[in-house]
């Protein structure tokens, strides 16, 4: 955008000149008329080309103050970019971070049951093993 606006200042800037160099020449030509009509011509030649360096002026500070508001823009828009591909990651990691989250509670909840079995298997072992030992001890007296 800065390209296109430097150049398409120049190129007012260029005709301003060349519309400069007519005006001189018309100027020139009219030299056989009357002083008066000379001051005239002259007055509004110099009125046309000072509106016009005005013109010029104002069209190209608009033009600069344009690409410079695009040139804030895209910087604007690559750093949303930047920061929305950073959310987009972050995201992403959160997601794997529930499924292990997920994957640990269900990991956690087979301990406990695991555990649990494990306690009411030995208990009952135990109690067997009890069992087992009383009925040799009756065996034993017994005899």
């Amino acid at each position: 955008m800065y390209i296109y606006t430097t150049t398409h200042c120049n190129t007012l800037q260029h005709n301003m000149c060349i519309h400069t160099h007519v005006y001189i020449f018309i100027y020139m030509c009219i030299g056989m008329h009357s002083p008066t009509t000379r001051k005239h011509i002259k007055y509004a030649i110099y009125m046309t080309l000072q509106h016009t360096a005005t013109h010029t002026a104002t069209h190209c500070n608009i033009l600069q103050h344009t690409a410079t508001h695009c040139n804030t823009l895209q910087h604007t828009l690559q750093h949303t970019a930047t920061h929305c591909n950073t959310l987009q990651h972050t995201a992403t990691h959160c997601k794997t971070l529930q499924h292990t989250a997920t994957h640990c509670n269900t990991l956690q909840h087979t301990a406990t049951h695991t555990a649990t079995h494990c306690n009411t298997l030995s208990n009952a072992t135990l109690e067997h093993a009890v069992r087992d030992s009383s009925m040799c001890v009756t065996q034993l007296t017994d005899t």
